[in-house]
């Protein structure tokens, strides 16, 4: 294994966790230390390191952060999966993509009316309610003080996971009011869309 350091400073989101996916494909290092210049980008490459198995540390390094990766062993994804997550992963994976604050077009007050509807009434998807994605317009659910933001909480706490575009957040400046959710990237997206066993889009 080696140690390898990726500056990823002035790349948008997803292209650091990109790198960092390519470094760990290609040399598996035992750690791996990636510079960005963005909360959105910490916070995706965080998160996708400790998917990946790595311990992860991050620290402000002037305007910059240095996320850095550490692993030992074998990785958590060769790990044997015991019967429960065999279970877990068998079972119906629903996706929700939601890319607007509004349901549906002609009236936005009928629309978030609507939206908060729809957001309520997930519950009953029960189990099978695996993600709920939230992209452009649709982080704004996610802020604290909507209304549809308390909901999206309950489902997360009940443990249904909540991906929030940073790209989008950041647009909207968006970033310290966050409520309820991880923040995402396209790469998530795009993953989730591939496994999930069917998608809702609302």
């Amino acid at each position: 294994m080696t140690d390898i350091s990726i500056d990823c400073k002035g790349l948008p989101c997803p292209q650091p966790v990109l790198r960092a996916k390519e470094a760990i494909e290609k040399d598996a290092p035992s750690k791996l230390v990636i510079v960005v210049d963005n909360d959105a980008a910490r916070e995706n490459v965080s998160r996708f390191l400790t998917m990946q198995g790595y311990a992860v540390q991050a620290e402000p390094s002037g305007a910059n952060h240095v996320i850095t990766g550490t692993r030992e062993g074998e990785c958590a994804e060769c790990a044997v999966m015991s019967e429960a997550e065999i279970t877990a992963e068998t079972n119906e994976k629903i996706l929700v993509f939601i890319p607007a604050e509004t349901l549906g077009s002609g009236d936005d007050t009928l629309g978030g009316n609507l939206m908060y509807n729809f957001i309520l009434t997930l519950k009953e998807l029960g189990s099978d309610l695996w993600r709920i994605i939230l992209v452009n317009g649709g982080v704004k659910l996610a802020v604290s003080g909507n209304r549809c933001q308390e909901k999206l909480k309950e489902l997360e706490d009940a443990g249904v996971s909540v991906l929030v575009c940073g790209t989008c957040l950041e647009f909207f400046g968006l970033n310290d009011q966050r409520g309820v959710g991880d923040v995402t990237n396209m790469l998530d997206v795009v993953t989730s869309f591939q496994l999930a066993t069917k998608t809702i889009r609302a």
